[in-house]
């Protein structure tokens, strides 16, 4: 039980060693010298790249911060393929495999790089998704892309999102652990645009290619 206990340990801390990597404060500093945390809106995610560093450098972060999130379970996913079931038992792969989405996310947003600073999460959830089950993933991303289509607006269109993975997760009937991480990845991503959400309700939130 102890050596169980341990690898399941070892694999939710290289989730969030993962989550942690600072994509968008990396790309700030390698390109233009700047914390990108001092700018904009403080975060070290895609959207304040964008306004901040520009649109190439923007994707990349996506891109990168996706990946985390990805890698992070096909870690969990390896370790399983390769383990003896007594080593690591069938019943434990979905709450394991939630553990470290969720430990994931928080390292993004939560980075121990950057003094527990970070982004919003929201493309690291997109990236674990994307393992956990790609179908609620691609509708998560659908909902994502036409609120944003509709509204220019990148924190309403991951607020929606957020509530969007719920829905999806109850609808396609998915093990008990997927929903927890639904309901707990979704509330931590909208407690995440707090500050968003002010904006929006005071009509200044900016639209893609405004400044803040």
């Amino acid at each position: 039980m102890e050596v169980k206990l341990t690898t399941c340990a070892i694999l939710i801390l290289l989730a969030y060693l993962l989550g942690s990597i600072p994509t968008g404060y990396i790309v700030g500093r390698y390109l233009k010298g700047i914390d990108i945390r001092k700018q904009g809106s403080g975060s070290t995610g895609a959207t304040n790249v964008l306004r901040t560093v520009g649109k190439s450098a923007a994707l990349a972060v996506l891109a990168i911060d996706l990946l985390k999130g990805s890698l992070a379970l096909a870690l969990v996913n390896l370790v399983y393929s390769l383990a003896p079931s007594e080593f690591l038992p069938a019943s434990w792969y979905s709450w394991l495999i939630t553990a470290a989405a969720l430990s994931a996310i928080i390292g993004h947003s939560k980075s121990i790089w950057l003094n527990f600073t970070g982004g919003k999460s929201v493309a690291t959830t997109l990236g674990v998704l994307l393992v956990m089950n790609p179908i609620v993933a691609l509708g998560t991303l659908a909902s994502f892309g036409i609120i944003l289509a509709i509204s220019r607006i990148v924190s309403l269109s991951s607020i929606c999102g957020a509530i969007a993975v719920n829905i999806l997760m109850l609808a396609m009937n998915q093990p008990l652990p997927y929903a927890i991480f639904a309901a707990l990845a979704g509330l931590y991503v909208v407690l995440r645009h707090k500050t968003n959400i002010q904006r929006l309700l005071a009509g200044i939130e900016p639209k893609i290619g405004q400044a803040l």
